[in-house]
């Protein structure tokens, strides 16, 4: 069988592309222990455990040749003053990069190297963001009522690998300072 091209639409405001595989949606509870402020995020959750982030993925073959594309949306709010994103991961295959382009509201993408060498890069609407291979990466919307939304695409066998940041999180952290978002070094990692 030979696949053949397509397209599909991303109509703005509303940002849910025309064509959907998979819509993933995570919430407080997938985050625990990424937040800084534990005991913020535990009476948080007590109280609901509220939707942070969705991707709408457009599948293809997970080989060599294919690129896995969607969209991620990481909607507005705070665990203390540690603004919502996502879970950040590094690729399966870590030599593996990966583009975004910000649709809608703004924010920060938050990388590191496995050898710790971190970059945080604004993301406003129009940007194109490269993360290039062997860096982890994670989405934080610094909106205060708007969604960060972002169109991404990586090669169809990079694969992801949540549990390394899941196990440290990361170097840098974006909090809400006292004149707007600040990134500052995460106190757990030494």
């Amino acid at each position: 069988m030979i696949d053949l091209p397509f397209s599909f639409t991303i109509p703005l405001p509303a940002v849910i592309p025309s064509r959907i595989d998979n819509h993933i949606k995570r919430t407080l509870s997938a985050l625990k222990g990424q937040f800084l402020d534990e005991p913020a995020f535990n009476k948080m959750l007590l109280e609901e455990d509220k939707l942070i982030y969705e991707v709408y993925e457009i599948k293809r073959p997970e080989v060599e040749g294919e690129l896995l594309m969607g969209i991620s949306i990481v909607h507005p709010g705070k665990v203390g003053n540690e603004f919502f994103m996502t879970k950040g991961h590094f690729h399966s295959v870590i030599e593996t990069s990966e583009i975004y382009y910000t649709l809608k509201g703004e924010g920060y993408m938050v990388m590191e190297t496995p050898e710790g060498e971190t970059s945080v890069e604004p993301l406003s609407p129009g940007k194109v963001l490269y993360v290039p291979p062997r860096w982890a990466h994670r989405s934080v919307c610094t909106s205060r009522q708007e969604d960060l939304v972002t169109f991404f695409a990586y090669p169809g066998n990079a694969g992801h690998d949540y549990g390394t940041i899941e196990k440290t999180g990361f170097r840098k952290l974006v909090v809400d300072g006292e004149k707007g978002p600040e990134i500052i070094d995460n106190p757990r990692i030494n």
